[in-house]
């Protein structure tokens, strides 16, 4: 049997969100139970992925070093949970690029899929916008919206008939718990 794969959005999901854009490890800030979350996802046994937008490294609010500094803070705090994260893709361009990398397409989806030769169709997508959801549908994902970061925000304006066929949960460890008792049950 194949590993399950899942993806994370990274701002407002695992860590707090800033519409000045997170530019450096001291401004990334794990959400309570994030951490753990990831931890507990890697030792059920799922590949772990991260799928983020990071238009700061396009615009120069922050170059490649400040952001493999918070992403190693964020393997470094799931490490000592018991966890991993098993890789990190992210998508360097501004909106106006019209790159296929950036959410809602579906280039850092295709990425997993090269890199672990693995379909990410029927995989858990868990993210706090519309832009993660649409990424999700665009590639047959299961989406989960979360209400921390911008998910309210998006719950509150998002489409009443695309809203009502995805799983909404207060934040990632709460989507967690529900993922983990469906994956034993499997």
């Amino acid at each position: 049997m194949s590993k399950n794969l899942i993806i994370l959005d990274r701002d407002g999901v695992i860590n707090h969100d800033s519409d000045d854009y997170i530019k450096n490890e001291d401004e990334w800030i794990p959400i309570q139970g994030s951490i753990e979350a990831i931890a507990l996802l890697s030792q059920a046994g799922f590949i772990v992925c991260v799928a983020t937008n990071q238009s700061g490294l396009g615009r120069g609010l922050f170059d490649e070093f400040a952001l493999a500094r918070m992403h190693e803070l964020l393997c470094t705090l799931v490490e000592e949970e018991g966890g991993r994260v098993d890789a990190i893709f992210y998508c360097p361009h501004k909106p106006d690029e019209n790159c296929d990398c950036r959410k809602p397409k579906p280039g850092l989806l295709n990425q997993i899929e090269e890199q672990f030769s693995h379909t990410v169709q029927g995989s858990w997508f868990i993210g706090d916008t519309e832009k993660d959801i649409d990424a999700a549908l665009a590639k047959n994902c299961k989406p989960i919206l979360v209400l921390t970061g911008k998910g309210k925000q998006t719950s509150e304006s998002m489409d009443a008939q695309k809203l009502s066929g995805i799983s909404v949960f207060d934040n990632l460890l709460s989507a967690v718990h529900f993922i983990t008792s469906e994956h034993n049950t499997d």
